[in-house]
C-alpha cells in the first residue's frame, strides 16, 4: 500500500505538523516514548511503548482537537465549536474549549463509559456542554452535525479533517524525535483513521522504510473493510467495546492516506485485547483502554516477522472505566477458552446437582448457576458457568460429562443464545 510519491493537497503536509507541534508545545505533554523489557523478551524484538496514555487527557486527542481550534478565525471560535466523540475527543475538544474561553457543545453516544462523561465536563469544567445521544459514534455525528447547521457553531472532526491530522501527526515527530535507533515497525490503533494519517506522514517524510501497521478492533473493522472493497463502506453493525477505535465510517481523506501509506491494517479480536488489557495491568502496572491496548495485542499476530527488529507501539489512552473491569475479563477469559458456558438439564430428584460437581475436574470451578425454567416437574435447566485454569481441561470436561451421560448445550459457540441468556 505504501507509496513514497509527494502527497497531494488534502494530504496533511509535513510542514504543517512541525507548525501544529510549536502551537501544542505548550499545551500538551511530550509523552515518553520507552522500552518494555517484558515485551521484549517475550517477542524477541525491542518493543518501545509511545505512552500517550499519560498525555494530559489521557490520550492523543487534545493534539488534534487543539491544534484544528487554534487554526479557526476568531470569529467562527466566537460562535461556539461541536463535536461528537465515543470519548477521548471529546475531553480534548474539551480542554481545548476551557483553555481558548469557547464555549463547546459535546455530543456523546449514550453508551459511553460514566468514566468519560466525568472526564468531559472535568476538562471543559464552564466553558462545555454535554449531550447523550444514541448508541453509536455515528448517531452522536448526526445529532452533531444537526447542531453544527442549526446553530452557526464549527464542527471540530475527529478524524477527516488536516488540522485534527496535522495535531495527531506531532506523536509521529515526538517517537521519530526520541528514538536513537532505526525503527523497524510503528503500529497504532485504527477508528476513523486521523492518528494515523498523521502519525504515517511523518514516517512516509522522515522514515520511510518504517513499516506502519494500522490495528483495528475485529467488531469494528471499517478501515479494513474499506481496503479489502477499493472503498470506503459504511458498517451494518458493529462492537461497540473498542469505544475509542468503533466507528463505523472511517473518513473521506484518512481513507485516501491510509490507502496510500500504510503497509497494512489488522484486526484484533475484542477478547485478544482483553486478555492484553489484563496483562498490562497485573504485569506493568499501566491502565490501558481497549483501543490503547489494541497495537500491543497485535504483537501476538506479527510475532514471527517482529523478530529482532524495533518495534514502536502506541498506546493510544488510558480512559479505562473501573466498572468495566468484569466484562473485561470475562471477555479475556472467553477468547482464551478458559469459561464455558452450558445449558445443563438436570433430572429432578434428590443428589442430581452432587452427581455433576463429580464430574467436574479438581481445578474447574462454576462460576454461575442459575436455573431458567422451574415449573418442569421432570428436568430443571439451568445455566451453569465453569472457569477452568487451563485451556487444555475443556476436552476432558466434555469427555466426563458424556461418560456420566450429562443432558447438556453448550453455549459458546451459538453467539445468539448466548448473548439472549448470558
Amino acid at each position: 500500500m505504501k507509496e513514497t510519491v509527494d502527497s497531494p493537497t488534502l494530504f496533511p503536509q509535513l510542514d504543517d505538523i512541525f507548525l501544529a507541534a510549536e502551537r501544542l508545545r505548550k499545551v500538551v505533554t511530550h509523552t515518553p516514548l520507552t522500552v518494555n523489557l517484558n515485551l521484549s523478551a517475550k517477542f524477541g524484538a525491542n518493543v518501545y511503548l509511545k505512552r500517550e496514555d499519560q498525555q494530559i487527557v489521557r490520550s492523543y486527542k487534545i493534539r488534534g482537537a487543539y491544534n484544528c481550534m487554534a487554526k479557526l478565525p476568531a470569529e467562527a471560535l466566537a460562535k461556539g465549536v461541536a463535536c461528537a466523540s465515543a470519548g477521548n475527543h471529546a475531553q480534548g475538544v474539551a480542554y481545548a474549549c476551557h483553555k481558548m474561553g469557547v464555549k463547546g457543545t459535546i455530543f456523546m453516544p449514550s453508551t459511553t463509559p460514566n468514566q468519560k462523561v466525568k472526564q468531559v465536563k472535568l476538562f471543559g469544567r464552564d466553558e462545555v456542554e454535554v449531550v447523550l445521544t444514541g448508541d453509536t459514534f455515528d448517531d452522536a455525528y448526526v445529532a452533531a452535525r444537526a447542531f453544527e447547521q442549526q446553530q452557526g457553531a464549527t464542527f471540530v472532526h475527529p478524524f477527516d479533517d488536516l488540522g485534527v491530522m496535522e495535531g495527531q501527526g506531532t506523536v509521529g515527530l515526538e517517537i521519530f524525535k526520541d528514538a536513537d535507533f532505526k525503527i523497524d515497525y510503528v503500529l497504532f490503533a485504527i477508528g476513523g483513521g486521523g492518528l494515523a494519517s498523521g502519525v504515517a506522514t511523518v514516517f512516509k517524510h522522515l522514515s520511510p522504510h518504517t513499516k506502519l501497521i494500522g490495528i483495528e478492533p475485529a467488531g469494528a473493522a471499517s478501515m479494513r473493510e474499506a481496503l479489502n472493497h477499493g472503498k470506503i463502506v459504511t458498517l451494518d453493525d458493529i462492537d461497540k467495546f473498542v469505544d475509542g477505535a468503533a466507528v463505523k465510517r472511517v473518513g473521506e481523506m484518512t481513507f485516501q492516506i491510509c490507502q496510500e501509506l500504510l503497509d497494512d491494517v489488522i484486526t484484533i479480536p475484542e477478547g485478544k485485547v482483553c486478555t492484553t488489557i489484563m496483562q498490562l495491568y497485573n504485569e506493568e502496572a499501566i491502565v490501558a483502554e481497549p483501543a490503547g491496548a489494541l497495537s500491543i495485542a497485535a504483537l501476538d499476530f506479527l510475532k514471527d516477522e517482529i523478530k529482532g527488529k524495533n518495534v514502536v507501539c502506541l498506546v493510544s489512552g488510558g480512559n479505562n472505566d473501573i466498572t468495566r473491569m468484569e466484562e473485561i475479563k470475562e471477555r479475556s477469559l472467553l477468547y482464551e477458552g478458559l469459561k464455558h458456558y452450558f445449558i445443563i438439564r438436570f433430572p429432578q430428584r434428590a443428589g442430581a446437582f452432587r452427581e455433576f460437581l463429580n464430574v467436574l475436574g479438581p481445578n474447574d470451578d462454576i462460576t454461575r448457576f442459575e436455573y431458567v425454567k422451574k415449573t418442569n416437574r421432570e428436568q430443571g435447566p439451568a445455566i451453569v458457568g465453569i472457569e477452568l485454569k487451563s485451556k487444555s481441561d475443556f476436552s476432558s470436561l466434555i469427555h466426563r460429562m458424556n461418560e456420566a451421560k450429562v443432558t447438556y448445550e453448550y453455549l459458546n459457540d451459538k453467539p445468539d443464545l448466548f448473548g439472549i441468556l448470558v
